[in-house]
Order: structure tokens, then sequence, then C-alpha cells
């Protein structure tokens, strides 16, 4: 059976002056794509086993190419976006034809000239599309292990879950609900920390350092704040957790230890609705 999406090795059942037949054996002949002219190798005959990879021209014929894609079923890769038309996206993978993104399988929509991670399926209509629901293709075999620091790319942000991360473009990560800090994007690159490799070998993830560099860290940010609003937060620590996320991509206890070092090292003020920085 010649299986779309893939490569695999053919035999030469037919030349034609545009190009050779290609079937899986000579048994099975009916069923036979063509390779056109263009891309037989020299000196081609009758009988040759030539490796090829089988998708969907132009007019959704079956046809084979010599060329090597860079996206294959069951495989994962980061395409640039061609051009966008009615019903979706169009990306190139290194053939003719570009590839298809359907408006259904994007997550946030794309631009031309934008890179997305995506893997391919054979929808209804035995077409090949792409999808940037990438979940199931991602591996779970990663070489990484508590404590590592890692980048990969964000594919979906789920209120209850937290950010879904492809590791290196290839490795299930989850930066859990409780862990995501400031604001992130579906699309967007992010440095993270293995928390744990759970059993079934995907990877808890935080965009946090450890809590006394982190501490640290939400004190300058602070700080930075003060200086926009002229030395005064029109807010205190007794603010609604909603105004403190919103302000400063924190948790409302967070934001509390990051005030008291600050207090405590003398660089602020707390009053009962502002906090002031005190210049030394």
């Amino acid at each position: 059976m010649i299986r779309l999406g893939e490569k695999q090795e053919l035999v030469v059942v037919k030349t034609v002056d545009f190009g050779v037949y290609l079937a899986v054996s000579f048994e099975d002949a009916a069923e036979h794509i063509l390779l056109p002219v263009k891309q037989v190798p020299e000196g081609t005959k009758q009988g040759d086993k030539l490796t090829v990879f089988v998708y969907r021209d132009s007019k959704d014929r079956m046809i084979a190419t010599v060329k090597e894609p860079k996206l294959m079923m069951g495989g994962l890769a980061e395409l640039t976006v061609s051009q966008i038309g009615k019903f979706g996206a169009f990306l190139d993978w290194g053939l003719e034809k570009d590839l298809f993104l359907p408006f259904r399988e994007q997550r946030g929509r794309v631009t031309p000239g934008d890179k997305v991670l995506v893997t391919v399926y054979i929808d209804k209509s035995n077409r090949l599309c792409a999808t940037m629901n990438v979940y199931e293709a991602l591996r779970t075999d990663s070489p990484y292990r508590a404590e590592d620091r890692v980048r990969g790319r964000v594919y979906e942000i789920s209120e209850r879950f937290g950010a879904f991360v492809a590791v290196d473009n290839l490795y299930s990560g989850l930066i859990s609900a409780k862990e995501l800090y400031g604001k992130v994007e579906p699309g967007e690159d992010v440095e993270a920390r293995v928390l744990k490799v759970r059993e079934d070998g995907k990877l808890d993830l935080s965009i946090r350092e450890k809590a006394y560099l982190q501490m640290d860290e939400d004190a300058e940010k602070i700080l930075a704040l003060l200086d926009s609003y002229e030395g005064s937060l029109p807010f205190s620590d007794k603010a609604a957790p909603e105004v403190i996320k919103y302000e400063t991509g924190m948790s409302k206890n967070e934001f509390k230890r990051a005030v008291g070092r600050l207090l405590k090292q003398g660089k602020v003020q707390i009053g009962e609705k502002t906090i002031r920085r005190i210049n030394s």
C-alpha cells in the first residue's frame, strides 16, 4: 500500500515521456503514482527501486517526489507561513505545493512570515494538512532531569492546567498554572527550569527561579515599576489579587514577599493604599 505523507521505497513499474510510474511491487502495479520526469534520477529504468515521499499535487492527485520535505507523518517541524487563504494558512515545507494549515487547527491567528510549530495529519478528504495541536506528537523520552535548564515553544494556554510547552520543539512539557509568571502567550519561546520528570516522561517546568532568587528578581521589578509611577504605586500589598496580578504579573503572596524584602532593606514605605520608594 502506498502511504501518503511518508517516505517509502517503491518500484518503477512503467516509464513514460513525462516520468515514471511507481508501485509497491509489480504485483500491486494497479495502485501506482507518478514521479514527474524532472524528479527522475538519470539512468532510472523499469524495475529500479526509488525512495520517494508521497503527497498530493495542486490537482489533489497522489504524486511522488525525491525531495525531502521539512515535515512528514509523525514528525514535528517549525515551518514558515507563506500566505493566508480563505480557509487557512499555507506553510513552506520544501515542496512545490505548500502545506495547508486550516484556521480551526491554528492556536491564535498567524500571519505571513510567522514560524509555527506543527505536525501533519490526513483530513477527512484524505489530504495532508498541518495542525498546531502538537500535544500527541511530542515525545516523552527527553534527556533532561530535575533542575536542568531548557528552552521551548509555548503552543497552548489552559486556564486550568497552565502553559503547554514543546521543549526543543520535540518533548512534552507543562508550566503549571501556579508556576506561570508574567504574561506568556502561545507561540512564545520560553526558558524554563525542569521541576521534575513525571513517570510518563513528560516534563514539569517552571519559569520562576528558586524562591530566594525569585524574591530578588521580584523586588527589582517592583522598584522598576515604582520608577515608572514616579516613585509611588497607587496600590499597596492590601490590594485585590487581580489588581496585583495585572500590574505586576505576580501573585499576591509573591508581591507581599518582595515588598517585605524592600521594606526590610529600607527601600520602600508602605501606606494604607500606596507604596512609596525611599531614595537613599
